[in-house]
């Protein structure tokens, strides 16, 4: 199942979403309108956005606050891309050029600094100083947590609480947001924005183990990318470091941190692949799973809520 196929409820409302971020397309300096429509024009999930919307149904269901809170979240997440395709040097993502491969590094910085500018002026459309204060410290904890990747490239004195930490902040908190936000702009209950912000922190935690357990066993015309490309970056993620656990010294992720050759990587991903290694780091994306649904028990039982849930199944189930 694909995740639009879930988000019935708020579907024809998503597409206002899809709306407004096209529309960003539309500016009076032709070089941006090329940079931009590259970066826009890819078909992604969505999720983030979704989770705005299905949040925002369990009170005061505003389209006009909504909306561009959703598009700006959506933005704020293109944006980090961006910037990480610049930091790896990526040629492409999901299959299709980066920005940095098509324009110059400079340029695609720059686009990205353009487009946190945009998403900031989306989400002060709301009007309401809580989720513009929100937005601004969520997109600090996201920068650290990217900080704190990068000063930790290629070393393998981490554990897995450390990657905890590190995917909470770059990954699990906009997902947080999206949902805390949502329920925020719709007049919620503090309990009920505090369910929405604990579920939306535990899936993000959960799609970015899965995401990296199939950065070892995915299929590359699926994923978009090579196999083993956290680990080419020196990135450790929970499959690598759960191997480090097992083979403390004679393992190829030392090797290639030594040395930088890439049939080392080559031999980490089939290692993990012949292992248990999955199987183990999908018991932790369940863990996490079974922790949002937990959050959201205390919501009224609708149709959102039971959306909510199903996101939880296609987090596991996705295989790129």
């Amino acid at each position: 199942m694909v995740a639009a196929q879930l988000y019935g409820p708020i579907q024809k409302d998503l597409a206002l979403v899809d709306e407004t971020l096209n529309s960003l397309r539309e500016v009076d300096f032709p070089f941006l309108a090329r940079m931009m429509d590259v970066v826009l024009s890819g078909s992604g999930k969505r999720l983030r956005p979704a989770l705005v919307l299905l949040a925002g149904t369990f009170g005061d269901y505003r389209l006009d606050l909504l909306v561009p809170l959703a598009a700006s979240v959506e933005l704020l997440h293109t944006a980090t891309l961006v910037h990480d395709d610049v930091i790896d040097n990526a040629d492409t993502r999901r299959g299709r050029p980066t920005a940095n491969s098509l324009f110059h590094n400079s340029s695609a910085v720059m686009l990205g600094d353009y487009m946190f500018a945009h998403a900031a002026e989306l989400v002060a459309r709301t009007g309401n100083i809580r989720v513009i204060r929100l937005f601004a410290h969520t997109l600090m904890v996201m920068a650290k947590g990217e900080l704190g990747q990068d000063m930790r490239a290629y070393d393998s004195r981490q554990d897995v609480q450390e990657y905890l930490n590190r995917i909470g902040g770059k990954t699990a908190s906009l997902f947080a947001t999206a949902c805390e936000g949502g329920a925020i702009v719709a007049d919620e209950p503090e309990e009920w924005i505090t369910a929405l912000r604990h579920y939306g922190y535990n899936l993000g935690i959960a799609f970015q183990i899965v995401d990296d357990i199939l950065d070892f066993t995915g299929d590359e015309g699926e994923m978009g990318k090579p196999v083993g490309s956290d680990l080419l970056q020196g990135t450790l993620t929970l499959p690598s470091l759960l191997l480090l656990q097992r083979y403390p010294r004679d393992n190829p992720i030392h090797r290639f941190f030594a040395d930088r050759r890439h049939e080392h990587v080559q031999q980490a991903v089939l290692m993990v692949r012949e292992s248990d290694i999955p199987q183990e780091s999908y018991r932790m994306a369940r863990d996490y799973c079974g922790r949002a649904l937990e959050a959201i028990s205390i919501l009224p039982s609708t149709e959102a809520r039971r959306t909510l849930e199903e996101l939880t199944y296609y987090i596991l189930e996705r295989r790129s």
